[in-house]
């Protein structure tokens, strides 16, 4: 990728002009592709956007030569995000990729004819963003981040470390309804480990450090971060956690990463690659409704155990001999 569609795409709303660079008779295609949780300067969002770039390429699509890419990035704000999928629905794209779920939710409410490819939906079914995942119908296929089982593996991954856990609260915002899916999973797992289950809906970074600081007050309290709007703000949430003493897991990888304790979940990168296929396809004449919605491939499980020391936690061996990375 040259420096200068380097520069232009992480640099915000992108779109290239293309029309000098078309080959001659070469209809130009448009992709809109709207980022929910990110902003143009997140580390995991450069890397998923850069790979599916690179990806589409690979498959005959050159951004710059014979397609033009609108990028969006939502910041995890939700109103943000219904705009600006109403804005990207406007501009008539051939087709439009989304980050997630809320984002994925908020185009569809703009449009039943464009084909939308979703990278990380959760539990897509559950979410209600397609009926089925062999057979979606409609204009919505795509590739599937986390199921709603995976909330109970988390939690028994955390316990593993954190034996002592006796409270363990579920942080997530209510402005992202695809967050409950993942609760009868987590349930299931606290009567399983017999800890008291704790509902954390959060709006700001100020609930985030009221809700936190509670959990810390007395030992044995733990955390699972679930949705989007904890990856946003992950850096107050790692912050607080240290401070009060409190072990959390997360479900991207950027969070055991920039110093929480533990993260388990797909890969995010590898999901935008493999999105590239679909949105090939499509631009060649499939339609999204044919096209069953894939299932993630690729899980990671990163241990920090700089912060397992600070916390005071010792990490079994046998979970570093699995994970995928040990941060040390």
């Amino acid at each position: 990728m040259r420096r200068r569609e380097f520069i232009t795409l992480f640099g915000g709303a992108a779109a290239w002009p293309l029309a000098a660079r078309a080959q001659q008779g070469e209809r130009v295609r448009r992709i809109g592709m709207l980022m929910g949780p990110y902003d143009e300067n997140d580390p995991v969002a450069k890397a998923g956007v850069s790979a599916f770039i690179q990806a589409l390429a690979g498959l005959g699509w050159t951004v710059g030569r014979n397609v033009r890419l609108d990028l969006r990035w939502g910041g995890g704000d939700i109103n943000r995000i219904r705009a600006l999928a109403q804005q990207l629905v406007g501009l008539q794209p051939d087709i439009i990729l989304t980050g997630g779920t809320p984002e994925t939710a908020a185009v569809q409410r703009e449009t039943r004819t464009i084909p939308i490819v979703f990278a990380g939906a959760a539990d897509p079914v559950a979410s209600g963003i397609v009926p089925r995942l062999n057979q979606p119908g409609g204009n919505v296929t795509g590739f599937a981040g986390s199921e709603a089982s995976l909330a109970g593996k988390r939690l028994e991954l955390l316990s593993e470390i954190a034996p002592g856990l006796k409270r363990v609260a579920f942080m997530f915002s209510p402005d992202n309804p695809s967050a409950l899916v993942f609760v009868p999973s987590f349930e299931t797992a606290v009567r399983s480990l017999k800890v008291e289950p704790i509902t954390a809906t959060v709006h700001s970074e100020a609930e985030i450090e009221t809700a936190i600081t509670a959990l810390g007050r007395e030992p044995g309290g733990g955390l699972v971060l679930m949705d989007s709007f904890t990856l946003v703000h992950r850096a107050p949430i790692i912050l607080a956690a240290a401070r009060n003493n409190v072990p959390a897991v997360a479900f991207f990888s950027a969070f055991a990463r920039d110093g929480g304790l533990l993260s388990y979940g797909f890969d995010s990168v590898d999901t935008f690659r493999r999105t590239a296929s679909y949105v090939d396809r499509i631009l060649r004449g499939a339609k999204p409704a044919e096209l069953p919605v894939q299932l993630p491939t690729k899980f990671e499980m990163i241990l920090n155990l700089k912060t397992a020391k600070a916390l005071g936690l010792t990490v079994p061996l046998t979970l570093q001999a699995i994970a995928d990375e040990v941060i040390e």
